[in-house]
């Protein structure tokens, strides 16, 4: 996919991750929210990296999204 001009990459730190799956069910979660172009989980960190237009999917809007998955996360800033 394309990055626009607008993309913000976004850092969130998730817990409660028990196994490889909850990967899955974070970037499917996430990924449907308007504007995300890309989410990476990183399972062993706990890092979730996402690519999106901040006028269409707010960083709270990407918490909110990971706490529908069924985990929390936080703003990071690495």
């Amino acid at each position: 996919m394309a990055k626009t001009t607008d993309t913000t990459h976004t850092l969130l730190r998730a817990e409660g991750f028990s196994c490889p799956s909850c990967v899955t069910k974070i970037e499917k979660q996430v990924g449907k929210l308007d504007g995300v172009e890309n989410v990476t989980v990183h399972f062993a960190s706990g890092r979730v990296e996402i690519d999106h237009d901040e006028t269409k999917s707010s960083v709270g809007d990407l918490i909110a999204a990971v706490d529908k998955a069924g985990y929390k996360s936080k703003a990071s800033a690495f």
